[in-house]
């Protein structure tokens, strides 16, 4: 719809598994590199819609001869599951019971260290992993050779875990940690002409004030930002314009999901006690 309207071959603001990094997003990518040499365990946190997705394609795409990246995005399992879908991550048997599934992820991380290859396993949304598992995930990772780094990519309530006296054992591997925060406005504006310019649309297809209106709605949330503007370019297709104004922007705004209302909110359970009120 876009692209027939627009006459472009290139849908814009499409963040594909090959997008390219940003700037803040490069310079953690260059850290987790060097960090993937040493082994250990890192975490990338942040907020839903910062970008963390788009840094683990880069991640998994990176010389993909030399780094071997199982990625488990499903974390919500028991160990025996999340065992066996790292099993099939690796490409291997995942049949008999758990001891069978650990021994041939050992065989194959060693097959692996002999080829000079580095394993870095991916767990996506890290923060819905019960910590048992994560514990047995560890204990695992231990009988690996050297050349592993486990990568730990969710939300901050992750790293609050983490901070747990009963987790030392995991924070105490910690090698390096990442907070992919929100961006500033310079920042997401850059990013919307360079999306223009990858689709061959000029800057002016969204007008200064329709960019200020999408910065503050998003709160420097780049998700956000991709949301709003490709639902602005459809309400402009809708209106027969090739500019996005506020008219456009405020159009998408109006959806209920942009719109927080209290009165939307579910009400707070009444608590009942047996305690007399104190007199004032």
């Amino acid at each position: 719809m876009i692209r027939s309207y627009f006459g472009i071959k290139h849908q814009p603001f499409s963040i594909t598994e090959d997008s390219p990094l940003l700037e803040h997003q490069q310079r953690h990518f260059d850290v987790l590199k060097v960090h993937s040499q040493q082994g250990g365990l890192c975490l990338v946190i942040g907020e839903p819609g910062t970008g963390k997705s788009v840094l683990k394609n880069a991640i998994i795409r990176h010389d993909p001869a030399q780094w071997i990246t199982p990625v488990i995005n499903r974390s919500l399992h028991t160990w025996p599951n999340l065992l066996r879908l790292l099993c099939q991550a690796m490409e291997i048997d995942s049949l008999g019971n758990d001891s069978k599934c650990e021994t041939r992820l050992i065989n194959e991380a060693r097959a692996y260290n002999a080829q000079g290859k580095t394993i870095i396993p991916i767990i996506d949304d890290a923060h819905l992993l019960p910590i048992d598992a994560l514990h047995k995930l560890r204990l695992l990772l231990e009988d690996f050779p050297k050349n592993h780094n486990l990568i730990l990519i969710g939300q901050p309530a992750l790293n609050t875990t983490l901070q747990l006296s009963q987790q030392q054992d995991l924070k105490s591997r910690v090698t390096y940690s990442a907070k992919i925060d929100a961006l500033a406005p310079t920042a997401l504006t850059a990013f919307i002409h360079h999306q223009l310019d990858l689709a061959g649309l000029p800057h002016t297809t969204f007008t200064e004030e329709a960019v200020n209106l999408i910065l503050r709605a998003s709160e420097g949330t780049l998700r956000a930002v991709k949301n709003l503007c490709v639902g602005s370019l459809i309400e402009a297709v809708r209106d027969q314009t090739r500019t996005v104004d506020l008219k456009q922007v405020n159009a998408v705004l109006m959806q209920p999901h942009w719109r927080h209302n209290a009165r939307d909110e579910p009400a707070q359970p009444v608590v009942h006690t047996n305690q007399k009120p104190r007199s004032k």
